[in-house]
């Protein structure tokens, strides 16, 4: 089972009495059943969300499913393990105090030196090297001999013969590093020291009583060492581990060395949000589904700051209503749950600028949230600018979550998937050719070379014309290197555009998570708890960030990664956006300038660009 906070986690209980006329919600890979969609969905979101581990792998930053994924390969890895060496892997593993990569460095260099019966090794027979199978370990005066069957084609055992156990050997190890390793994190209840599962225990003969070693090791300390004398063995164990630790590790036990090249400061972040910093989560996930199915939504795009300062404005404004009229448009084309209520109420199912507050007071009854559902008697009465901004952000994720589980929506995504797996396998198959034609080319570049040295070694008069063709083929080279990169390209572009799930670049240390929006020239970044946003905004800032990053931390080494992959496409979208808010700048100071006495209309304020927007694809 996968677990959270790297910790084990359980899975709920079936209703009890549940009936099986019952209408109830199940999630598809736990099994789990709920009567409530408001908890049903609460627990779906905890399972999408990437805090869960690998408990066999130690895979980490997955989602539940991905972790039950990961769990059942290595599994399956596990299981690659011969039944014969079980036993010995399960006796040297049981408590030991090792670590896992020690553990298995010892068990596998004992398998190594080792013989097992029914492992097929190699030896020597008529002269010549021939795979055969152990099939009983004899004793003959203190010389290990083995009785082992030849094996011809087939897994066939022709004969046997009796040899020394030293004139056996592997060919290749009899297992890998890795399959021990999956094997003893699944065969295993805990570590320091390892406790293996008490059935397999029984299965193959291995106690269960602990040494004494280990019974007495924890009282002992406590009577023969003082507090000091425990803090100086602490520190030199420290000392010893940090000697071998191979890098990356975990950000959080990496320690500062005096030849690690200086870190740079981390820039501070920028705060300044007009909303509460807890929910620019939701302002974020509101804006970028607006503005990667727009054209779903009939709903024409607009900035991050627009919706932020009209969330912010204290009265209803024309974008906020087109956004509820949008999404409500799309819930009832749906033909879902929310149909049901207006058409029960006999409303026409045409939201309008006078109307959306009647179909918002509707929704906020259907979803049963306490929080929400007390701001109706408000929104009737027309007072919905007043309501708190979070709150109004809450309503429009709730909304958000509804459309995402629509059809249209669904269709979109399926589309895409599609669309993206073709442009995937052109750009494989792309690869391969070009891979292909470039062995072929290197093969009559080297032809031409030895035609060229053979000509000037035989004093020929066709040097001249070998040249010249020898320029050609790396003219027509350059060129064709050109149009792959052009082709590679435009497909990496086209990807791009298929792609709408939002994901973070990556993780510092502290777990806070990084996010890049390609259609806002900010880099955010939230905290691990999720209630505390800041972001960045200059190249400059995106600089220090990445020459502050500790490539010795797992986290910190992928987010760098990630930085620099995309590092071009980021530092343009950020130096986008100040040259456009130092022209804003200017402009306005112009304004001024021209007239001390008039001052600029609140309408030509860029905080209240917002009133302006018109819904060019609205649908009439």
């Amino acid at each position: 089972m996968p677990l959270f906070d790297k910790k084990p986690f359980s899975l709920l209980e079936p209703p009890k009495d549940l009936d099986s006329k019952e209408k109830v919600f199940q999630i598809r890979f736990t099994k789990e059943i709920f009567r409530d969609y408001e908890e049903y969905l609460k627990r779906l979101n905890l399972y999408r969300q990437r805090v869960w581990t690998c408990n066999i792998s130690g895979k980490s930053n997955l989602t539940f499913e991905e972790a039950l994924v990961s769990e059942h390969k290595a599994m399956e890895k596990a299981q690659n393990l011969p039944t014969e060496l079980m036993a010995q892997v399960l006796r040297m593993t049981q408590y030991s105090p090792l670590g896992l990569y020690e553990l298995v460095d010892k068990i596998y260099a004992s398998l190594l030196e080792e013989v097992f019966e029914g492992i097929e090794l190699h030896a020597n027979k008529d002269g010549n090297v021939a795979p055969c199978k152990i099939l009983k370990i004899l004793d003959s005066g203190g010389t290990k001999m083995c009785e082992v069957g030849w094996i011809r084609k087939g897994k066939a055992i022709t004969n046997t013969s009796v040899i020394k156990a030293a004139d056996l050997f592997y060919r290749r190890a009899p297992v890998s590093r890795n399959t021990l390793k999956f094997f003893i994190r699944d065969a295993t209840s805990q570590s320091n020291p390892w406790v293996i599962h008490e059935n397999l225990a029984k299965k193959f003969g291995i106690t269960i009583e602990p040494p004494d070693s280990v019974m007495k090791k924890g009282r002992k300390r406590q009577e023969n060492e003082t507090v000091e004398d425990g803090r100086k063995k602490l520190k030199t164990d420290e000392e010893h581990a940090y000697v071998l630790i191979k890098y990356p590790i975990d950000d959080l036990l990496v320690r500062p060395n005096a030849d690690d090249p200086s870190l740079f400061k981390r820039p501070l972040l920028a705060t300044d949000f007009r909303v509460p910093r807890c929910s620019v989560g939701d302002l974020l996930m509101v804006w970028d589904f607006c503005s990667s199915f727009g054209r779903a939504l009939n709903l024409s795009p607009f900035p991050l700051t627009d919706l932020e300062n009209a969330i912010c404005h204290k009265e209803s404004n024309v974008l906020l209503v087109e956004i509820h009229a949008a999404l409500f448009h799309l819930l009832m084309k749906d033909e879902g749950d929310y149909f049901t209520v207006p058409q029960n109420k006999k409303q026409k199912l045409k939201v309008s600028s006078v109307t959306w507050a009647e179909y918002l007071c509707d929704f906020l009854e259907m979803t049963k949230n306490e929080e929400l559902s007390t701001n109706i008697a408000t929104v009737r009465r027309g007072y919905y600018g007043l309501i708190d901004t979070n709150i109004k952000l809450k309503i429009l994720r709730e909304l958000v979550e509804e459309a995402i589980e629509t059809s249209a929506i669904r269709e979109i995504l399926s589309d895409r998937v599609d669309q993206k797996q073709v442009l995937n396998a052109t750009k494989r198959e792309n690869t391969r050719k070009d891979k292909k034609e470039q062995n072929l080319n290197t093969e009559i570049a080297m032809k031409n070379e030895e035609n060229q040295t053979d000509a000037v070694q035989g004093g020929h008069e066709g040097v001249d014309e070998l040249v010249r063709r020898k320029e050609e083929n790396d003219k027509s080279n350059i060129s064709r290197g050109r149009t792959e990169v052009k082709r590679h390209m435009h497909l990496e572009t086209e990807i791009e555009k298929l792609s709408i799930r939002s994901s973070p670049l990556g993780k510092d240390r502290q777990y806070s998570r990084y996010w890049f929006f390609k259609r806002e020239g900010r880099l955010f970044v939230e905290t691990a708890d999720s209630r505390e946003w800041g972001y960045y905004s200059t190249k400059e800032e995106l600089d220090a960030l990445m020459d502050s990053l500790n490539v010795k931390g797992i986290r910190e080494r992928a987010l760098k990664r990630q930085l620099e992959k995309f590092y071009s496409k980021i530092s343009n979208a950020l130096e986008k956006r100040s040259k456009d808010i130092a022209n804003k700048t200017l402009l306005e100071e112009g304004v001024l300038r021209r007239s001390t006495r008039v001052r600029a209309q609140p309408k030509d304020n860029p905080s209240m660009a917002f009133l302006k927007y018109v819904n060019k694809w609205r649908d009439n």
